[in-house]
């Protein structure tokens, strides 16, 4: 474990927040990769973005791949007892921005890389971008995959699962409804359309609809919330208390099952926004727009991926998980994927962030063993 360890180290170090350029950790991806003998393909995205793609052994389409992304959530706003980036060990712990999502297995990825010679089938590897905000960067490197790497037979996304097998989770879409009325004096308010108040009436909606998919909706009950969500997040609107506001937004997401789509969801909202400003009258608007989207997880029990994960996790459950990952894009191009990777989401995204030196134990274990099933031990 001590050369994983040393890859966190740098890893941490690198302060790739998703609103920076992400060039020295690709960087130094990419070095470690080719100095494992790996052929390696960078990805770029564009606004100083990259990512990786990587591969040892046999060329062309077949094997693995291993998925995870560079960037992190921001620190401001939030009491570190350390610096965030730099990796700090206490106990069987060690704390960083990213230690649990997801540069422990990012780190456990270039050791396995380095460790990877001889095989039979091929190990591909995968450092994508701006997972965190909408999982931006892997359609991107994904539409590359076949002239590249090759296609993989499998994919084990390495979020933080505690170790165990993630056979699912909710897709999601984000979007904004955008309120419109008509300005005036608030002595006057009457005269006027107050968008604040079309915009109270759209949550009143958001929420209607969160009680009809909690009644009579699809149900999974493998999850901790076992019905598609309805949830608005953010709310602007107004430029002071004696003007009746012309304009207000609201962001809100849903997190879908598979089994129900967010197509319909979607389409009952955007009448009950129409209804709401034809009550209003003609000078007013309300208006759903897309902000971004990315697919669920639903991979089968008796899938190729899942036991290749539980041979090579041997006592991993399968479990779903509430968060959302890049592994529902590769499910969507036909690569059968697992979730599964070290730490707990629980620490993620928070101050103090935290990984347990055993669960990096465990994930070091679990690809020595895919080495050796690739090397056809």
């Amino acid at each position: 474990m001590s050369r994983t360890l040393e890859h966190l180290e740098r890893l941490v170090g690198f302060a790739s927040l998703t609103d920076t350029p992400n060039g020295e950790i690709v960087d130094y991806a990419a070095t470690v990769l080719d100095a494992a003998g790996a052929r390696v393909f960078r990805i770029e995205g564009g606004a100083g973005k990259s990512g990786v793609l990587a591969a040892i052994g046999p060329e062309g389409p077949g094997g693995v791949m291993l998925s995870g992304h560079v960037d992190v959530v921001p620190v401001a706003g939030q009491e570190w007892s350390s610096d965030p980036f730099t990796l700090r060990r206490a106990g069987d712990r060690v704390f960083g921005r990213g230690t649990t999502d997801m540069k422990g297995f990012l780190a456990a990825m270039l050791s396995a890389a380095e460790r990877a010679g001889g095989l039979a089938r091929p190990l591909k590897l995968s450092f994508s971008w701006d997972e965190e905000i909408g999982c931006r960067g892997i359609p991107v490197m994904l539409d590359r995959l076949d002239e590249t790497v090759g296609r993989p037979d499998a994919c084990i996304v390495g979020e933080p699962t505690g170790m165990q097998i993630a056979l699912g989770h909710k897709g999601k879409t984000s979007l904004r409804a955008v309120a419109r009325g008509q300005a005036g004096h608030s002595a006057e308010a009457p005269d006027y359309v107050n968008a604040l108040h079309l915009g109270a009436e759209m949550i009143g909606a958001l929420r209607a609809e969160q009680d009809q998919l909690a009644r009579s909706g699809a149900r999974d009950d493998g999850f901790a919330i076992p019905y598609s969500t309805v949830h608005a997040g953010v709310m602007q609107g107004g430029r002071a208390l004696n003007i009746v506001p012309d304009r207000a937004e609201i962001e809100f997401e849903i997190r879908n099952l598979a089994e129900e789509t967010p197509g319909g969801i979607i389409a009952r909202l955007q009448a009950a926004a129409c209804e709401i400003a034809g009550q209003a009258g003609p000078r007013a608007g309300l208006e759903i727009e897309e902000i971004g989207a990315y697919p669920g997880l639903a991979t089968a029990p008796d899938s190729s991926a899942v036991a290749l994960a539980r041979d090579i996790a041997p006592g991993a459950g399968l479990i779903k998980v509430s968060f959302g990952t890049e592994a529902g894009h590769f499910a969507a191009r036909g690569i059968e994927t697992v979730v599964c990777g070290p730490g707990d989401m629980a620490q993620g995204h928070k101050p103090d962030e935290f990984i347990a030196l055993d669960q990096l134990a465990q994930c070091d274990a679990m690809l020595e063993w895919l080495r050796k099933r690739l090397a056809g031990y």
